[in-house]
């Protein structure tokens, strides 16, 4: 599925989309360069989960927790990893539970090591503005999108030819 974001309301209402979407669980993993828009991204999918405060990347932390109503949500900033190892050390095993949203930036960074994405995204700027590309790699990552495809809102974001999902 690809989708065209205009600006970044577009994008906060796609992630609004995408966190509900989610069902507050699975793997999100993150693509693109710096200034793509992961976060603001991020920022729309804790707001669909009931979160209104700040969202900041956590690229010295590497991972940023919230405890919302919804359940756990791990926001995770890899751009800074030095070896894929050093996710075991932060307790990385028991963040990424069934029952836990993960959104992971720079994915590529944790290779390896890291669990099988529910659903890449990859963002990448355009012209009008960003575009989102997403690929789904399990049943829920599937469903997911078909889930996304059905959003009245986000019809005229959706690429011609870009509805229905492989």
């Amino acid at each position: 599925m690809r989708l065209r974001l205009d600006d970044e309301d577009r994008q906060i209402v796609f992630g609004q989309c995408l966190g509900a979407a989610m069902g507050g669980r699975g793997r999100i993993y993150l693509e693109g360069e710096l200034g793509a828009g992961k976060t603001t991204l991020t920022r729309g999918i804790l707001r669909a989960l009931g979160h209104g405060g700040a969202v900041k990347s956590p690229t010295y932390t590497l991972v940023e927790p919230y405890e919302l109503a919804g359940g756990r949500v791990y926001h995770f900033d890899l751009y800074r990893l030095g070896d894929p190892e050093e996710l075991e050390f932060i307790g990385g095993r028991d963040l990424f539970a069934d029952d836990a949203l993960c959104i992971v930036e720079w994915p590529s960074r944790g290779e390896g090591w890291l669990p099988t994405a529910d659903l890449r995204v990859a963002l990448s700027l355009c012209a009008s503005g960003r575009e989102a590309r997403l690929a789904a790699h399990t049943e829920h990552g599937r469903s997911v999108l078909e889930a996304l495809a059905r959003e009245a809102v986000l019809a005229d974001m959706i690429s011609d030819g870009e509805r229905e999902t492989p």
